[in-house]
């Protein structure tokens, strides 16, 4: 499974809320809360004979909401749930135009192909 994979498949333990892969478009108006999730960099960090054998991902997962940033989604538990190790969050300024806050919340997963 790759990460993109892994990453949808945690965050969809959150449905009925929905869920993209770095961009949502919306024919009518966004949803009151809606996910959006990027990654962010994927590094090597285990090489032997030569081979790449562990690669670290960080992703991002950004939460929107129209009400605010209070009783958000438990986007920390289905990413724990799914191997995930919780790093750094923020509030992202989303601009005037949009109708809802945001809160950005970075995961790191490392995966290990030693055979």
């Amino acid at each position: 499974m790759d990460i993109f994979e892994r990453t949808k498949t945690a965050l969809a333990t959150l449905s009925p809320i929905p869920v993209a892969m770095d961009r949502m478009l919306f024919t009518s108006a966004p949803p009151d809360t809606y996910i959006i999730c990027d990654l962010i960099v994927s590094n090597p960090s285990l090489h032997l004979d030569d081979a790449e054998k562990g690669r670290q991902d960080r992703v991002q997962v950004t939460i929107f909401n129209r009400t605010g940033l209070e009783n958000l989604p438990n986007v920390d538990g289905a990413m724990l749930a799914a191997g995930f190790t919780k790093s750094a969050m923020r509030q992202i300024d989303v601009g005037a135009q949009s109708s809802h806050y945001a809160m950005a919340l970075d995961y790191y997963f490392y995966k290990e192909t030693i055979a």
